[in-house]
């Protein structure tokens, strides 16, 4: 058996979670924590096809009776369940920490919150949602929201217990069960939510959780023709290759794949607060999906931006997660502390200008040193391509025509950071840039009943309020000639 161990002092399972009991499967992978990799956290039940086939049984019974309970009673268990993640929070973000190596303090007083969060909007919104109704040429229409069917969801290794509650919870709202598959870097928090489940009383099936690896588990989930949804975070190539088995089956999807934002800061700005910011994309060692990764300045404040931005990033300190003086954890695994590692050699050996950090904080460890490049072009790779590690690049502008541009100018569109005085150019220069969310002197700021999501390829659809949940139905419009019925 896969059993169950100890992190940071909380007992977690190392098996699936399927029809609200625990499974095995024959092979297991290891789970290492970022803060030490020597440490073993877990051995993980690896999921195979035959995995996926029992999770979408589970959760096909679970169907008729989760979406007969209607939006009011999914919202008595999905409020209970929230509940538990507020009782549970510490030792979420204990596992977590160990797990992902999030700072410890950030998960216990933001992160873990929000997963609870969550559920509460989602069960709230669903609850309140009225139907549209209206009369039309002789007839009383309304326009239902069905619940869709099985959803499948798979997460990102990066913040995966919120995460997967963000995804999750709408699905669940509307009726859907579900079929979580998190991250094989990082899902023991996922598992701690299975636990949390099974004591909700939430009915079996409604929510099953599937761990492995994409290649052998994710793939015949999202190719399974009985899935109605399928929901991703992750890269551009993955999204490819589930939004083909989705199309196969004519499947809805959508498809959060990070981005390569811009942190646009004009003259009449406030430069202590953007400099101050900007140095704050180094948070979570840059492993954020909408992190401005791109600092782009107006040239007549370049030198006072630098002095400035320095100075708050020689602040940063490079630690253990659990202590409070820590701003910068480690990366979550070697193999992603290789990848940044590469994209700043590469751009070394093109002649891009490595103007601090540009190397591994000590040997041994997973920490990389806050990085700042000033690239030979804006067709560096470095500038164009998603690095998701503490690696930012610097570029000026003339004036703000060419600002904009240089902000337009990747595949992404995830997001945007503005810093100005100027309400009209705030208004102006938000509008312009192309991305799905734009924040003007201000970042991460997130109300849940905005809409989110990706421009080019940082996404397809949206996430938030209403959007998820009218993604995760069927809309019927119901038609009824007046006078046709008696009362």
């Amino acid at each position: 058996m896969a059993g169950t161990f100890n992190v940071a002092g909380v007992a977690v399972s190392g098996e699936h979670f399927i029809d609200g009991r625990r499974v095995d499967s024959e092979d297991r992978f290891e789970v290492r924590s970022p803060l030490d990799w020597t440490l073993k956290l877990a051995d993980v039940a690896r999921g195979t096809p035959a995995t996926a086939e029992a999770a979408v049984k589970a959760a096909l019974a679970a169907f008729p009776g989760w979406a007969a309970l209607g939006p009011k009673g999914r919202a008595i268990h999905l409020n209970r369940l929230a509940d538990l993640i507020d009782q549970r929070k510490d030792d979420i973000a204990a596992v977590e920490c160990m797990d992902m190596a999030m700072l410890l303090e950030s998960l216990r007083a933001r992160v873990i919150p929000r997963g609870a969060l969550n559920f509460r909007n989602y069960a709230d919104l669903a609850a309140s949602h009225e139907e549209r109704a209206w009369s039309s040429k002789g007839t009383a229409n309304r326009v239902i929201r069905m619940p869709a069917g099985p959803a499948v969801i798979i997460t990102p290794w990066n913040a995966p217990f919120m995460l997967s509650t963000w995804k999750c919870a709408p699905a669940l709202a509307a009726g859907n069960p579900v079929i979580l598959k998190p991250a094989e870097w990082s899902p023991l928090s996922a598992s701690v939510l299975a636990d949390l489940v099974a004591e909700s009383d939430m009915p079996p099936g409604v929510l099953n959780i599937v761990q492995g690896y994409g290649a052998e588990v994710g793939s015949a989930l999202v190719a399974d023709p009985r899935v109605r949804r399928i929901s991703f975070t992750g890269s551009v190539p993955t999204a490819r290759r589930i939004g083909a088995a989705a199309a196969a089956n004519i499947v809805p999807f959508t498809a959060e794949l990070g981005g390569k934002s811009c942190l646009l800061v004009f003259a009449d700005a406030d430069l202590e607060a953007a400099a101050r910011k900007a140095a704050g994309q180094y948070d979570d060692s840059g492993q954020v999906c909408m992190a401005g990764t791109r600092l782009i300045v107006e040239e007549s404040i370049r030198d006072e931006f630098l002095s400035l931005f320095n100075a708050f990033t020689d602040r940063h300190v490079l630690g253990d997660s659990r202590d409070p003086a820590t701003t910068i954890s480690p990366m979550i695994h070697p193999s992603h502390l290789e990848r940044v590692a590469g994209f700043v050699e590469r751009a070394r050996a093109a002649g891009d200008d490595i103007t601090r950090g540009g190397r591994i904080h000590r040997e041994g460890g997973l920490w990389y040193e806050p990085t700042l490049i000033r690239p030979r072009s804006n067709q560096s790779e470095v500038v164009q391509n998603e690095v998701f590690g503490p690696v930012l690049t610097f570029q000026t502008f003339r004036g703000e025509a060419e600002g904009i541009s240089l902000a337009n100018s990747t595949a992404y569109g995830l997001s945007g950071i503005v810093y100005t005085g100027s309400a009209e150019r705030a208004d102006r220069v938000g509008r312009a840039i192309r991305a799905g969310t734009v924040w003007v002197n201000t970042f991460l700021v997130r109300d849940l009943t905005a809409p989110f999501g990706g421009i080019g390829i940082s996404g397809l659809g949206r996430e938030g309020g209403d959007y998820a949940l009218e993604f995760h139905a069927d809309l019927k419009t119901l038609q009824i000639l007046e006078g046709s019925c008696r009362s």
